[in-house]
């Protein structure tokens, strides 16, 4: 009896001292995300003929939320977290008749979407440089076609179409990232995620969202 008893005090020591080493912590930043692969590989290819009057571009969006920091060893330990990211795609026309900018037109077309992301990354510390790479799962929360057109600095077109139900509800992707972390807690990261399922939930388009992530976090 006397054993189990102190086993079970070791027991309880041993997850209270590795629970005091767990950290916590927030995270925010901008995002620049485009979609890649062969279906829109072709499209810019049919629009290379327009010697630029239509051009495809990434957008710019954010992403925020928590994570938690399991060490391993000194050096390296596993980082479950839970945000909310925006990613998207652009095309853009405009034509300007020569000498006379005040004509130009143009038009925009972006894809807006969002995501509530669970990636599960593995860090390595060194002496605050960080290191990481994982897997990464995300669940489509809503997804938006708008479409602008001017002329002469005047909005004459507006529209907005939700497309969620035409896209992928899942996406799984990788990510890998270099960071620092300084004493406080304070750290800044980049990374760079590449999706592995399609967008399109026909699974018909050959395209996977692609981007890169900057932002600041903060442990506890």
């Amino acid at each position: 009896m006397k054993m189990k008893i102190l086993f079970c005090i070791c027991l309880v020591v041993s997850v209270a001292a590795f629970a005091q080493r767990i950290q916590y912590g927030v995270g925010a930043g901008v995002t620049y995300f485009s979609i890649r692969g062969a279906a829109t590989s072709n499209l810019n290819q049919a629009l290379n003929f327009t010697n630029g009057i239509v051009t495809t571009r990434p957008v710019a969006g954010f992403y925020s939320g928590g994570y938690a920091t399991f060490p391993v060893t000194d050096n390296f330990s596993v980082e479950p977290g839970l945000y909310y990211s925006s990613k998207g795609y652009a095309i853009t026309g405009k034509y300007s008749v020569k000498g006379i900018d005040i004509l130009s037109a143009n038009a925009t077309a972006n894809l807006n979407t969002s995501y509530i992301e669970l990636p599960l990354l593995l860090k390595a510390n060194f002496n605050g440089l960080l290191l990481f790479a994982g897997p990464q799962i995300a669940y489509l929360t809503s997804a938006r076609i708008k479409t602008t057109a001017g002329l002469a600095g005047i909005n004459l077109f507006q529209s907005s179409l939700d497309i969620t139900s035409q896209l992928n509800k899942w996406d799984a992707a990788i990510i890998g990232g270099i960071g620092y972390q300084f004493t406080n807690g304070l750290r800044i990261t980049a990374a760079y995620e590449r999706g592995l399922s399609k967008v399109d939930a026909a699974q018909n388009m050959v395209s996977y969202n692609e981007g890169f992530k900057v932002g600041a976090g903060i442990s506890f």
